[in-house]
């Protein structure tokens, strides 16, 4: 199976699984991760995602350069167009935890910062090497001076060079390092605090910081419709009555 699909309570695991390829993005995987991201969307079953890649080494390297080369170009989009398309500029309205288990570089990398929060092997490595094969980041990392200094995202982007999990930590790209053995429950346990939160709450909370961030920080306030959509909520009211009765709160994502 080109994508692994996993559950763990409410959390779901999604694992790049093309290890002989160097977990690179081919037409079919980005077929599947659309698939799935779509159908995660509406699973009340799932409140948060862990995406991670196959062995040790390569949480995911990218484009598949032998794709692109006969002609593929990396994407889903010329296969199906009625199927769901893989979206790295809005990969899912729940919340996205990279587990990131080994080198991420070019689309890899991209795919690792669409997500909302990573968690990296001591291992792990990142890098936008395109320029290094006459091609641009054009999946997202242009937009790394969103999360960093102008400078530095410019000395990602341009040298094409690796840098080490420590140093992503240090520039705030990743959340967590831990040691790879550890990695997977991390990363769960992350994900599970999330998923124990109101799950109107945190749609809402990820769509308004992101909007802040990627498009005006004047957008990320509530709109009217959606501070309704929220406190106006039966998981508004449980959330306050689980309060005063001091036990934990029934969630109905209503």
């Amino acid at each position: 199976m080109i994508l692994e699909r996993s559950q763990f309570g409410l959390v779901q695991v999604l694992t790049l699984n093309r290890p002989e390829a160097a977990n690179s993005l081919n037409p079919e995987l980005l077929d599947a991760l659309g698939l799935a991201f779509h159908e995660i969307a509406t699973d009340d079953a799932t409140q948060v995602v862990v995406l991670t890649g196959a062995g040790e080494r390569i949480f995911c390297a990218g484009m598949d350069l032998r794709a692109f080369s006969e002609g593929g170009g990396g994407t889903a989009r010329e296969r199906d167009e009625s199927a769901p398309k893989y979206d790295a500029k809005n990969l899912s309205p729940k919340p996205v935890i990279a587990a990131v288990n080994g080198a991420a570089v070019g689309g890899g990398f991209e795919l690792a910062l669409s997500c909302d929060l990573v968690v990296a092997a001591e291992s792990a490595r990142f890098g936008l090497p395109e320029v290094k094969r006459g091609l641009i980041a054009a999946g997202g990392g242009t937009l790394l001076g969103t999360r960093l200094p102008l400078s530095l995202a410019l000395e990602v982007a341009l040298t094409g060079e690796l840098i080490s999990a420590a140093q992503a930590s240090t520039w705030g790209l990743v959340n967590r390092v831990v040691p790879a053995a550890e990695l997977l429950d991390a990363s769960l346990a992350l994900a599970a605090t999330i998923a124990a939160n109101g799950p109107i709450a945190i749609r809402t909370t990820k769509e308004l910081v992101r909007r802040a961030v990627l498009d005006d920080p004047k957008r990320g306030w509530a709109t009217p419709e959606e501070l309704s959509a929220v406190f106006g909520s039966e998981d508004a009211k449980e959330g306050a009555q689980a309060f005063i009765e001091k036990r934990q709160p029934s969630w109905k994502g209503r």
